[in-house]
This record gives C-alpha cells, sequence and structure tokens, in this order.
C-alpha cells in the first residue's frame, strides 16, 4: 500500500441501521392475521361470536387489530 491510500480508507459508519428487530414481523403478521381471524369469526357465527355483547362493534375491533398491523408495515424495513 502507498502512503497515499493508508491515509485514506473508507469512512465507516457507526450508525447503520440493520432493520427491524426479529420480532416486529411476527407481531406485524399476527395483528394482521388476528383481526381477519375477529372479522372472520364474527361473520361466520352470525354476530354472536368473538363477544356477542359487543354485537357490531367486533367489526371495529377487528378492523382495528388488522390497522395495528398495517401501521406496522410502514416501519417495516
Amino acid at each position: 500500500m502507498t502512503k497515499a491510500q493508508q491515509r485514506y480508507s473508507t469512512p465507516k459508519s457507526k450508525n447503520i441501521d440493520e432493520g427491524n428487530p426479529v420480532w416486529f414481523k411476527p407481531i406485524m403478521f399476527g395483528f394482521l392475521l388476528l383481526g381477519l381471524i375477529w372479522i372472520l369469526v364474527y361473520y361466520l357465527s352470525s354476530a354472536r361470536l368473538p363477544i356477542a355483547v359487543l354485537g357490531d362493534w367486533n367489526l371495529l375491533i377487528g378492523i382495528g387489530v388488522a390497522m395495528v398491523g398495517f401501521l406496522m408495515m410502514t416501519n417495516w424495513k
């Protein structure tokens, strides 16, 4: 190596973003599937399940859980 090459080396970035933690994708897909399953169970049970007292609010809960998964997707790297 020449002296010029020894003086210059490629800068090492210390702030490398390696992506999401290992638990991120399973949690994200879990929320998406849980929301879908919640809505499917509501429709297939003719509004008797998962929580009969809530009635049509079960749809909002299923959509809300799925939305958490969709919002997590925006941070997926």
